[in-house]
């Protein structure tokens, strides 16, 4: 058991830190988490049955880990701006015009509704990712990812400077910060 533990520890390490640190984007919160997986490692390898899935594995407890984090905090808001923006194709409107107004849309939205956009948009998470991390049926995450959406496009297409066709696709958008 113990070697176990420290050939993960020599294996996987750094490269767990770092896919922390890119979902974290602090330092010190990274090493916490990072210190955290460890512990959990280290109490839970009893219950791998299989060592050909022992990544995944990690990988899984990292995941839900950090998932807690963003979960147990106080305010319950979560920094939009450390999230990059979906790339766009040409053909598409340029979404990068409105990405103060959508981050300040995101941020409007109820903890369950920012959470399910942020992690399945931003976090890349598959909605049946999301369901196992949020411990609630996949039809009930579906049902919530789409109400997130469907609110998020409301509160878009409501904003006075968003210009969009009748089926509500966006055509333009008229900054008004200067």
């Amino acid at each position: 058991m113990k070697n176990e533990i420290n050939t993960i520890w020599l294996d996987l390490n750094e490269e767990l830190y770092h896919f922390i640190l890119s979902k974290i984007k602090d330092e010190q919160q990274a090493k916490d988490i990072h210190q955290e997986v460890f512990l959990k490692i280290q109490t839970k390898i009893h219950q791998v049955q299989h060592t050909s899935k022992l990544t995944s594995w990690v990988y899984q407890i990292t995941r839900n880990t950090i998932m807690d984090h963003f979960r147990k905090r106080k305010d319950k808001t979560v920094d939009i701006s450390q999230f990059d923006m979906p790339q766009v194709q040409e053909d598409d409107f340029d979404y990068s015009k409105l990405i103060n107004c959508i981050n300040q849309k995101i941020g409007e939205l109820s903890a369950l509704h920012k959470e399910a956009i942020v992690l399945t948009t931003f976090q890349e998470y598959s909605q049946k990712e999301l369901a196992k991390h949020l411990n609630i049926s996949y039809s009930g995450t579906k049902s919530r990812v789409q109400k997130a959406r469907e609110i998020l496009k409301i509160q878009l297409l409501s904003c006075q400077n968003v210009a969009a066709d009748g089926t509500g696709k966006l055509l333009d958008f008229e900054n008004n910060e200067d």
